[in-house]
C-alpha cells in the first residue's frame, strides 16, 4: 500500500473511543486499521506490532474528542509493523516512560523511573551492551524528576528480569502508565504531546523494520471528505 488511501473507500467511521462492534458503531484506531489491512473486524489485529497496537489504543481513548481525528492519517502506517524480537516491545516501553516521565503526575514518576532503569538494563543484555548503559533520552528523562530517580536507581538494585517476562508483564503496564501519566499531565499541550508518543513510535518501529521511507497516510484533507459520524445507535 502507498500513498493515499482514501479512494478506496466511499466513507469511513469517525473515530470514537472503545470499542465497536461494527462500522456502522464508529471506530477506535486499531479497528480502522484492521479494516484496511483486510482483516477481520477487531482492535487486536495480526497487522500490528501487539504492543504498538496497545499503544495505539491507549492513545486512542485517552484523546480529547476533538484532537481525535489527527490521529487517523497514521492509521496505514502502522500495518505490517510487527515483529516477534523482544527488542521491540523493550524500547517501546522505554520510549514511552522516558517521554512520560517528565510531565507525568508524583504518582506516576516512580513506576516510570523504574522502567527506565528496567527497559535500560533490559538492553544491556538483548544488545550485548555494556551494564549501566543508558540512552540521553533516558539520563534527560531521569534528570526532570531526580529524587524519584535516586529511589528507583535502589528500587532496582540487585534486581533481574528475564525478557520473555518483561515483554509478557512489564512493557504492557509501562505503555498504560505512560499513557496515563501524559493524558493526567497538568501542561497545556496533552493531545499534542499523545499524538507526537504515537508518531515517533511508528517512525521508530519503521525503522527497526527497515522502513525508512514515509508510510502509507490518509491525507488530512482527504481523511476529511470520506469520514462520517458513526449511527446513532
Amino acid at each position: 500500500m502507498a500513498g493515499s488511501v482514501a479512494g478506496a473507500f466511499d466513507a469511513l467511521p469517525m473515530l470514537g473511543r472503545g470499542k465497536h462492534r461494527n462500522p456502522k458503531k464508529g471506530a477506535c484506531f486499531m479497528e480502522l486499521a484492521s479494516f484496511l489491512a483486510g482483516e477481520r473486524w477487531s482492535d487486536h489485529p495480526q497487522c500490528t506490532h501487539p504492543l504498538l497496537a496497545m499503544l495505539a489504543r491507549a492513545v486512542n481513548d485517552l484523546t480529547s474528542d476533538g484532537a481525535r481525528p489527527r490521529l487517523a492519517p497514521l492509521i496505514p502506517s502502522v500495518i505490517g509493523l510487527t515483529s516477534d524480537d523482544p527488542r521491540w516491545d523493550v524500547r517501546i516501553a522505554l520510549h514511552a516512560a522516558q517521554t512520560a516521565l517528565p510531565v507525568a503526575p508524583a504518582d506516576r514518576q516512580q513506576t516510570l523511573a523504574v522502567a527506565i532503569i528496567g527497559a535500560e538494563r533490559m538492553l544491556d543484555t538483548l544488545d550485548d551492551r555494556p551494564d549501566g548503559t543508558l540512552a540521553p533520552e533516558s539520563a534527560d528523562a531521569l534528570a526532570a524528576a531526580p529524587k524519584t530517580a535516586q529511589w528507583a536507581y535502589r528500587f532496582c538494585e540487585g534486581t533481574r528480569v528475564r525478557p520473555k517476562r518483561f515483554v509478557r508483564d512489564a512493557a504492557p503496564s509501562v505503555v498504560s502508565t505512560a499513557v496515563q501519566g501524559i493524558s493526567e499531565a497538568f501542561v497545556p499541550d496533552v493531545d499534542a504531546r499523545l499524538y507526537d508518543l504515537l508518531r515517533t513510535t511508528v517512525d521508530d518501529a519503521r525503522r527497526w523494520a527497515g522502513r525508512d521511507e514515509d508510510g502509507p497516510q490518509l491525507r488530512e484533507e482527504e481523511w476529511t471528505t470520506v469520514v462520517k459520524p458513526a449511527a446513532s445507535v
